[in-house]
C-alpha cells in the first residue's frame, strides 16, 4: 500500500483450468497497432501492459489472429492471469475483447480494461467497474460488442493543451518531454494496482490514484 498515495512455449497453449487455481482474469490493454503509435497518448494501455508483463516474468507475446489479439498467459498465485492487446485498431478493440472472454470464458467481472482518459488530468488514474465510454472510442466498442461492466483502469492524459486541441488529435499525439519522464511512474501504478487486484480476490475499486509523487 506504499508504493502510491491515495487521494480518495508461449504459455498460450495450456489448458484453460490448472489444478490448485482459483480463477481466470482476464487483463485488456487498449491502443493502436504498430511502431508509429507508441508512446502515443492513446497507446497508454499498451504501454501500460507491456510493463506489467515484462515486471512479471509473462512469455513473449502470441499474434492469435482467430482472437485478433496479442496474448500472454502466467499464473500469479493461485489466478491465471491472461493479458491482452487488440491487434484491432482502437475503434474496434470490443472485438478482441468479446473473442478472448468467449474463448477462454471470462466474464466482464473478471476482466479488467487498462485505457487513457482525457477527461482526467495526466498524474493521475482513476478506477471504476462499468459505467460509460465518455467518448473514448475503445470504450465505446468494448460496450457496444457486449462488454459493458468490466473493470477500468482509466489513466489521464490531460494536460494545458488538451482543451484547445482536436481532441482526436491530441489523444493521437505524442506524451511531451516531461511526461515521457514520468510513464516509469505511471507503469509502477498501473502495476501496483493490477497486482493488488489479483491477489485481493475481490472486484476493482471506486478510487482515484495519484503516479506523480
Amino acid at each position: 500500500m506504499g508504493l502510491f498515495v491515495r487521494e480518495q512455449n508461449t504459455g498460450m497453449e495450456q489448458p484453460l483450468y490448472s489444478v490448485g487455481l482459483s480463477k481466470t482474469i482476464l487483463i485488456v490493454g487498449l491502443g493502436n497497432p504498430g511502431k508509429e503509435y507508441d508512446l502515443t497518448r492513446h497507446n497508454v494501455g499498451f504501454y501500460s501492459l507491456d510493463h506489467f508483463a515484462e515486471t512479471n516474468d509473462f512469455p513473449a507475446w502470441t499474434n492469435k489472429k482467430d482472437l485478433k489479439a496479442h496474448l500472454s498467459s502466467h499464473n500469479l498465485g493461485q489466478t491465471r492471469v491472461i493479458l491482452c492487446k487488440p491487434s484491432t485498431f482502437m475503434n474496434n478493440s470490443g472485438e478482441a475483447v468479446q473473442a478472448v472472454q468467449r474463448f477462454y470464458k471470462v466474464s466482464d467481472a473478471d476482466t479488467v480494461v487498462v485505457h487513457d482518459e482525457i477527461d482526467i488530468p495526466f498524474g493521475q488514474i482513476r478506477l471504476r467497474v462499468g459505467g460509460g465510454h465518455a467518448g473514448h472510442n475503445g470504450i465505446k466498442s468494448v460496450i457496444a460488442q457486449g462488454s459493458p461492466d468490466t473493470g477500468r483502469v482509466r489513466v489521464g492524459i490531460a494536460n494545458d493543451f488538451s482543451g484547445q486541441a482536436d481532441s482526436a488529435d491530441f489523444v493521437l499525439g505524442m506524451f511531451t518531454k516531461e511526461e515521457q519522464g514520468h510513464l516509469p511512474a505511471l507503469a509502477q501504478e498501473v502495476n501496483a494496482i493490477l497486482i493488488e487486484y489479483i491477489y485481493s480476490n475481490t472486484t476493482l475499486p471506486t478510487e482515484t490514484r495519484s503516479f506523480i509523487l
